[in-house]
């Protein structure tokens, strides 16, 4: 700072501009003296100004006391301010505006991973596939994230769930979730694969999502009625509306329903008759029973991508409640035991608090809680506090009774001026 005003020029004055312009017009006129009346003048030159000077302080002095160079004084004080301000309006100049950044979660913790998608079930994390799919890969990989409990409101750019907001930065498709993080954090599942096996996993990737998927879609569009039964869904939670369940029920079948038939119409799988989509169904578990075999996960003992998507639709299939018929659920079951281990082994790896988080709906369960207060602490409080209750209306009582004690004694001695005045 100091440096900085050090370099700027202090601005001349009017005053002593134009007395520059005057003594430079006189050397001019004036002939060249010789160097030694030139040395004998410079004195009582130099002298003189001095004592013109020291004379003219002491009248202004005398009529107002101020001097007579009070306007440039002023004016070089107003360089000074000038200059001294100068390096702050630069510093302001140069400072970058604050950014603004176009997400929901504005306050949000630098590096902290916010999901975003559909509420909790008793059943269930997410009904979603894709969203069941990008958080097990989240806790698979161990990066920190929080779900934002958004009641299901909002919708990323692309008008979809999940997405995701990283430092400002929204993200939104589950395949292209994970792409983006994996590259980021260095979180690739699947570096230990060949070439062959990074192929069959991409392939049955795409049979799992636009597939199987689809098949299962299918079974909740035509019964949506099951859909809230088999996973136990409370909309009132899961919406956060005040509105009996028996409305929102009634509206979710209608428009679940109606949308959901389009959208299968226009995918293609909707233009099959049920039959047709149950064996499609059976055949896609088939593939996925041989393809696992007797191993833990797909590519041996460690758990890919692959696992991670198989794990977040089969799961919809599973952990549908036994009260409702569903023929793909039951072929499953009794036809590809070792994809029920699979679903197992990833919950036990992926969702070791997945009994806390049906029970309570908790979005974040893996986030450490603050303890709560000791019941001892909240006992001596509620002790204390009644104590001080008691203690107050001790206190009032007393008042009362000093009171009616000053009323009676006040009262007697009116008496007795009565008596003694009769």
């Amino acid at each position: 700072m100091a440096s900085e005003v050090a370099q700027i020029p202090a601005e001349e004055t009017p005053a002593v501009a134009a007395a520059t312009e005057s003594a430079s017009a006189e050397q001019a006129e004036k002939p060249a003296a010789p160097a030694g009346d030139a040395a004998a003048a410079a004195a009582p030159a130099a002298a003189a100004p001095a004592e013109k000077k020291e004379g003219g302080d002491a009248e202004d002095k005398k009529e107002d006391g101020k001097p007579e160079n009070a306007a440039a004084d002023g004016d070089a004080k107003k360089d000074e301010a000038a200059a001294a301000a100068a390096p702050v309006a630069a510093a302001k100049t140069d400072a970058p505006p604050a950014q603004k950044f176009n997400v929901h979660k504005t306050n949000f913790e630098k590096d902290i991973i916010y999901l975003y998608q559909f509420s909790r079930t008793p059943l269930l994390p997410s009904l979603s596939p894709y969203c069941l799919k990008v958080e097990t890969w989240l806790r698979l990989v161990g990066l920190k994230y929080e779900n934002v409990d958004h009641k299901m409101r909002f919708r990323s750019k692309k008008g979809q769930l999940p997405f995701i907001e990283l430092n400002g930065e929204e993200i939104a498709d589950s395949a292209i979730i994970i792409k983006e993080l994996s590259s980021k954090y260095e979180k690739n599942l699947d570096s230990g694969l060949t070439a062959e096996q990074r192929n069959v996993s991409y392939a049955t990737i795409a049979m799992l999502e636009n597939h199987l998927i689809w098949i299962i879609f299918y079974w909740r569009a035509k019964y949506p009625d099951n859909v809230l039964k088999g996973y136990k869904v409370n909309l009132q939670h899961a919406l956060g509306l005040r509105l009996p369940n028996s409305i929102l029920n009634f509206f979710f079948k209608i428009t679940f329903g109606r949308k959901g038939t389009k959208k299968l119409k226009a995918h293609g799988i909707g233009v099959h008759s049920a039959e047709e989509i149950e064996e499609f169904g059976k055949n896609d578990l088939k593939v996925l029973s041989e393809m696992l075999d007797c191993k833990p996960f797909f590519f041996g003992d460690e758990p890919t991508t692959l696992d991670v998507v198989a794990f977040a639709v089969l799961s919809q299939l599973h952990y549908l409640s036994k009260d409702i018929a569903y023929p793909l659920r039951d072929y499953m079951t009794e036809k590809c035991p070792n994809l029920i281990g699979h679903v197992s082994r990833m919950k036990d790896k992926c969702f070791p608090d997945w009994d806390e988080i049906c029970t309570k709906l908790d979005l974040n369960a893996h986030i450490p809680k603050p303890e709560p207060e000791t019941k001892e602490g909240k006992e001596g409080g509620e002790q204390e506090k009644s104590n001080e209750q008691e203690g107050t209306e001790g206190d009032k009582i007393e008042k009362e009774l000093e009171k009616d004690k000053s009323n009676e004694k006040e009262s007697t001695e009116e008496n007795k001026e009565k008596e003694e005045t009769k």
